[in-house]
């Protein structure tokens, strides 16, 4: 986009610059000019931010797309739209779609897509083996000249330790990141829920924390013998957040995200038979869940990301057990996140820097930050605003979420894409 654009009064965030004060925020043609007043200089386009928040776009590494192969649940154009209404500029595609992200055409397939939708910018991850079965290295260096940031089998386990190491030492070599969706399969299978007292009450079969945590045990070890990065995602566990925490501390090259689901969330919520509050790893204990807490809070885990995985209604409403694993999370990432700063957990830019430049920096991506001259990618919200959600009402074609007829504190008012308004006032800007 063309012209200038004043944000003007705001309460600008920016981690990576340790910026965090009020001022006008100015961008020309698509890019980021510079924070204080310009004399004389009268913008083509004005926005009022008094009493918010403006900080880099947000980015989210871990969602589902869907597209290729299952565009009803969602698709490229569905998923950017909502992004946007959440505040999310940037976001990471898992593989598992249909045909998978594991070769470079269908790399190259999304990221033409999700140009021509215009609205988010859209990284994929590419598989770690083919048809993501866990036997055969993809062609890693292929994917990642297709525009692949990052390599992972969701949500599947890499379950073979052979296969895992050779994965490791040859993402090494080029410094890619190995993501792992951490499941002992030999120990989950038939799962629905956590395993413990509420899966005994509700007479389904339990996915044991043990499954989880002896994965990324064994993973660390593999990751010590590769000298690789080595990534958790949608960790849950209080054991799986101290196996990460030991790691670091050796000096090793792991590092993990944590989604809100279960930072704010537990097992308590698939009491009823809730398939809305049905996913994978599942919700856990209260202990699980403050120690999820603790490792946000030390610093322990450094991204949050949503797992955003939709699904038709057809597919949440046949019982738990049966049931598809996932909740939506790109519209509703941000209120439930700025819990952590009302607990006193986090402060704002802590916040703010586990969405924006720590995953830009663990991807290798040119963002989330509001740099002089990088692109113009920016979130502005209400932290204050409150507001009850309707499943009815997301963007997303997806509408399972636990959060349903709960009220959310936090807001996105504006969602700016290289210079470009692409969300205001509650609607998307195509």
């Amino acid at each position: 986009m063309s012209g200038t654009l004043l944000i003007k009064n705001g309460h600008i965030i920016d981690p990576a610059n340790g910026i965090d004060t009020v001022a006008d925020l100015w961008i020309n043609d698509g890019r980021i000019a510079g924070i204080g007043s310009f004399e004389g200089e009268q913008p083509d386009q004005l926005v009022d931010a008094t009493g918010k928040v403006v900080c880099p776009g947000l980015i989210d590494m871990h969602v589902h797309l869907r597209e290729p192969g299952q565009e009803w649940k969602e698709d490229i154009e569905s998923g950017s739209r909502a992004a946007v209404a959440g505040g999310v500029t940037s976001m990471c595609c898992m593989p598992n779609t249909g045909p998978h992200i594991d070769h470079a055409g269908i790399a190259l397939q999304i990221v033409a897509r999700a140009r021509q939708v215009n609205l988010c910018n859209v990284h994929p991850i590419g598989a770690v083996t083919k048809n993501l079965d866990g036997k055969e290295l993809t062609e890693m260096r292929e994917l990642s000249r297709a525009g692949c940031v990052a390599f992972s089998d969701d949500g599947l386990p890499i379950w073979h330790a052979g296969v895992m190491r050779k994965a490791l030492e040859y993402s090494a070599s080029f410094g890619f990141m190995v993501i792992q969706h951490a499941e002992e399969k030999a120990l989950t299978k038939g799962g629905a829920v956590n395993e413990g007292w509420i899966s005994t009450q509700l007479g389904v079969e339990g996915m044991p924390a043990a499954g989880e945590d002896s994965m990324i045990a064994r993973d660390i070890m593999l990751t010590k013998l590769a000298d690789a990065r080595y990534h958790v995602a949608h960790i849950s566990t209080a054991g799986a957040v101290e196996l990460v925490r030991q790691a670091r501390k050796q000096g090793l090259k792991v590092t993990t995200e944590a989604a809100p689901h279960h930072f704010a969330l537990t097992e308590d919520e698939v009491l009823g038979y809730n398939s809305d509050a049905k996913m994978s790893p599942p919700l856990r204990t209260e202990a699980d869940r403050l120690a999820v807490v603790e490792g946000l809070r030390d610093g322990t885990i450094e991204v949050i990301a949503t797992d955003h995985a939709p699904h038709h209604e057809d597919d949440k409403r046949c019982g738990l057990s049966c049931a598809a694993f996932g909740i939506v999370g790109l519209e509703t990432m941000l209120p439930v996140s700025l819990e952590l700063v009302r607990d006193g957990v986090l402060s704002m830019s802590d916040m703010i820097a586990k969405m924006t430049c720590n995953p830009a920096r663990l991807l290798g991506l040119d963002s989330g930050t509001l740099s002089t001259g990088a692109d113009a990618d920016v979130t502005i919200f209400d932290a204050d605003a409150t507001w009850m959600l309707d499943r009815n009402k997301l963007v997303s074609k997806g509408k399972n979420t636990p959060w349903h007829g709960k009220q959310m504190t936090g807001r996105v008012t504006h969602t700016i894409k290289a210079g470009r308004v692409v969300f205001s006032d509650g609607v998307v800007h195509e």
